[in-house]
C-alpha cells in the first residue's frame, strides 16, 4: 500500500492547491507546505485512508473544516487519475476526508505482487535512492567467556535488522565487536601460566568451560590481590607490546572461543564478520591526538577526558568521558571512539559507512550518548551519516527476576537452545501419538529443531525491544497466539491445501473477489511494503512480528469461513492466489526474522 498511499497523498495535495492556492502560496513562503495528514484509516468502515488535512486550514482560512474537505473533494472529483484509483470520497466528523479504493485496483495490486519475487516491497534503487552502507554491530561475546541468555537478544535483533536493511538493498556489514583486548586478558594469562600453563602453549588444553572457570578466579585474585593485579596489569603492557609469547597465548584463546562461538551462529544461522577490540588497538593513539588538536581534550586528575555539553552529574558539573587514563592506558570509550572514527572514514582507510547501527543493552544507552557526542564535536561522524544505538531490555524468568538457572548462575545460551529444541520434540512426539500419526526419526529432528529455535527466536523478536520480557518455553512453544508454531502452521496449512490439489504455483489470469473475508485478507496483504519500511527506518522487529500475526489471523478467518478446493470458478483459482500470496509473504517475514519454515509439522 506504500506506493498506493504516496500517489494518494500527492493527489491530496494537488487538490488542496488547486482548492486554495493563496493559502499553499502562503505555508510555501513560509516554509511549511501543506500536509493532506494521510493515514491508514483506523476501521475498516471508515475505507482505506483517512485525510484529516482540512482541521488545521481552518484558522488561517477562516472556514469551517467540512467546508474546506468539501472544496477537495470537488478538486479530487476532477482529477480522472484519483476516479481511476477510488471510490467517491467521503466526508465525515469536522472535517475528515475517508478514501475507498477501487476494488479492481485492490485486485491488480494482488495480481502484481503474484509475478514479484519481492512482494511489492521496493528496493533502494527502486525508490531512486543510493544504496547506502550500513554497519550493523551486534552480538559481541567476550572472548573465553561463553555466549548466555544475556547475549540473545543482541545476536537476533541484530541479525534481523541486518537482513531487512539487506533486502532492502544496502550494503550491510555485520560486525562482531568481540571483547578481546585489556586488562581481563592480563588477568587471564597472568593466572593460567600458574594454574594450567599449557592452555597458553597447546590449542584446547582445557574446555571453554574450564576458562571460563579459570577466568572467574582471576577476577577475583585480581580483586583481592594488588601483587597479581600488578602482574596482570605488566602482561597486559607485554601483549599490546607484541610479546611473542603473550600472543601466541592470546591467540590460542581467542581461537578457542571463536570456535565455540560460531557453533552458536551455526545454529542459529546467523552472519558476521568478527572484528574485536584489538582491531582498533593501532588507532587509539590517533583518537586521542585528533581531540586533542581539536581541542576538546581535557586533562583532569591526571586523565585525558572530553566533558560532555548538556550532560551533567549529580555535582551539576558536566560528566566527562574519559579517553586516557591517568596511567596512560586506554578504555572502552576510547575503543568505541576509534571505531566510529575508522568505520565512517572512506576507504581504504576506513569503512565509509553512512549509518551505523549498535545493538546492545539499554544499561550502556548512557556511555554510547557520551561517545557519539564525541564524535560529532570531532567531527567523525559526516553530516549525511546517521549513529544510532539500538538499546533491549532484559530476559527475565517468569518471576519476573533476571534470567538465571536453579544454582543462580547466568543461563548459557547452548542450554537455553538445547532445551528448547528438546521440549518442541517432546510436544511433536506427543501430538503424533494423539493423532496417530507415524514420522520417522529424520523429520521429528528437523521438526524438532526447526520449531524450537524458531520458539526462542520469535518470543523474543515479537516484543518491543526496549522493554524487559518474561522467558517462558510454554508460552512460546504454544500452537495458539503470537508464537513462531502459530505462524508456522499457518504455512504448513497452505502447503496442506497444495497437496491435495490446489494448484498455488499457477496464478489467476483475472482475479475475482466477492467475499468480505477475501477483501479482508487482500488489504492485509498489501501492507508488507509500509511495515518493512517501518522497520528499517525504526529498527523495531516487533513491528514485523506483529503483522505477521495479524496476517495469520485474518487468513485463518479466511480460511475457515470460506471454501477453496470446493468453490467454483474463478473463485476457486482467486483464492487459491490469495493462498499462495499469503504463505510467500509469511516465508519472505519469517527469513527476514532469521526464521525458516516447514512443509509439515
Amino acid at each position: 500500500m506504500l506506493r498506493i498511499a504516496q500517489t494518494l497523498n500527492g493527489q491530496l495535495l494537488a487538490a488542496m492547491e488547486r482548492a486554495f492556492p493563496e493559502a499553499a502560496e502562503g505555508a510555501r513562503a513560509a516554509g511549511q507546505p501543506l500536509d493532506p495528514q494521510l493515514a491508514p484509516a483506523t476501521k475498516p468502515e471508515f475505507g482505506d485512508f483517512q485525510a484529516n488535512g482540512a482541521l488545521p486550514l481552518a484558522k488561517p482560512l477562516g472556514q469551517p473544516p467540512r467546508t474546506i474537505a468539501t472544496a477537495i473533494v470537488a478538486q479530487l472529483a476532477a482529477d480522472p487519475a484519483f476516479a481511476e484509483l477510488c471510490l467517491e470520497p467521503q466526508i465525515a466528523g469536522p472535517g475528515f476526508i475517508n478514501l475507498t479504493l477501487r476494488p479492481e485496483r485492490l485486485a491488480a495490486e494482488v495480481q502484481l505482487r503474484l509475478g514479484d519475487g519481492r512482494l511489492g516491497v521496493p528496493s533502494v534503487a527502486d525508490d531512486g535512492g543510493a544504496p547506502a552502507p550500513v554497519i550493523v554491530d551486534f552480538s559481541s561475546p567476550n572472548i573465553a567467556k561463553e555466549m548466555h541468555v544475556g547475549h540473545l537478544r543482541s545476536t537476533i535483533i541484530g541479525d534481523s535488522l541486518a537482513r531487512v536493511l539487506e533486502f532492502r538493498g544496502h550494503s550491510v556489514l555485520r560486525l562482531n565487536h568481540v571483547g578481546d583486548w585489556g586488562t581481563q586478558f592480563g588477568m587471564l594469562i597472568t593466572h593460567l601460566k600458574q594454574v594450567a600453563p599449557e592452555a597458553l602453549i597447546t590449542a584446547d588444553a582445557v574446555d571453554l568451560g574450564d576458562l571460563v572457570a579459570f577466568y572467574r578466579q582471576a577476577k577475583q585474585r585480581f580483586d583481592d590481590d594488588e601483587a597479581f593485579q600488578t602482574t596482570s596489569r605488566e602482561e597486559v603492557v607485554k601483549l599490546q607490546g607484541g610479546d611473542p609469547i603473550s600472543r601466541r597465548a592470546w591467540g590460542l584463546l581467542c581461537d578457542q572461543s571463536r570456535r565455540e562461538f560460531q557453533t552458536i551462529y551455526d545454529r542459529l544461522d546467523i552472519r558476521l564478520s568478527e572484528r574485536g577490540e584489538s582491531f582498533y588497538n593501532p588507532y587509539l593513539e590517533a583518537v586521542v591526538a585528533d581531540l586533542d588538536a581539536a581541542g576538546l581534550l581535557v586533562t583532569d586528575d591526571g586523565a585525558r577526558c572530553v566533558f560532555l555539553e548538556g550532560v551533567s552529574g549529580k555535582d551539576g558539573k558536566p560528566l566527562p568521558v574519559i579517553v586516557q587514563k591517568s596511567d596512560g592506558g586506554f578504555n572502552y570509550a576510547t575503543t568505541d571512539l576509534a571505531a566510529i572514527r575508522y568505520r565512517f572514514a572512506p576507504a581504504p582507510g576506513g569503512d565509509g559507512a553512512r549509518r551505523v547501527i549498535y545493538v546492545t543493552d539499554a544499561g550502556q544507552a548512557n556511555h554510547f550518548a557520551g561517545v557519539f557526542q564525541v564524535a560529532r564535536r570531532a567531527g567523525w561522524i559526516p553530516p549525511h551519516g546517521s549513529v544510532e544505538h539500538v538499546p533491549f531490555g532484559l530476559v527475565q524468568g517468569e518471576d519476573g527476576k533476571k534470567l538465571k538457572t536453579r544454582a543462580g548462575d547466568t543461563v548459557r545460551l547452548r542450554d537455553l537452545l538445547d532445551e528448547a529444541v528438546e521440549r518442541a520434540e517432546a510436544d511433536l512426539r506427543r501430538r503424533l501419538a494423539e493423532e496417530e500419526r507415524s514420522e520417522d526419526e529424520a523429520f521429528i529432528q528437523h521438526v524438532a529443531t526447526t520449531v524450537g529455535l524458531a520458539a526462542v527466536k520469535y518470543a523474543d523478536l515479537s516484543q518491543n525491544r526496549t522493554t524487559n520480557y518474561q522467558f517462558s518455553f510454554d508460552r512460546m512453544l504454544a500452537l495458539q497466539g503470537n508464537t513462531a508454531p502459530y505462524l508456522l502452521y499457518a504455512v504448513v496449512r497452505i502447503a496442506g491445501i497444495a497437496r491435495k490439489g490446489g494448484a498455488l504455483a499457477a496464478a489467476a489470469a483475472e482475479l475475482h473477489f466477492t467475499e468480505p473475508q477475501e477483501w479482508a485478507l487482500v488489504r492485509e496483504l498489501l501492507k508488507l511494503d509500509g511495515v518493512i519500511a517501518e522497520v528499517e527506518e525504526e529498527l523495531l522487529p516487533n513491528r514485523l512480528c506483529t503483522y505477521l500475526f495479524e496476517l495469520s489471523q485474518v487468513f485463518n478467518r479466511f480460511y475457515d469461513q470460506v471454501p477453496v478446493l470446493k468453490a467454483e470458478e474463478p473463485a476457486r483459482a482467486s483464492r487459491l492466489a490469495l493462498c499462495r500470496l499469503t504463505a510467500d509473504t509469511l516465508k519472505l517475514g519469517l527469513g527476514l526474522l532469521g526464521i525458516p519454515t516447514l512443509e509439515r509439522m
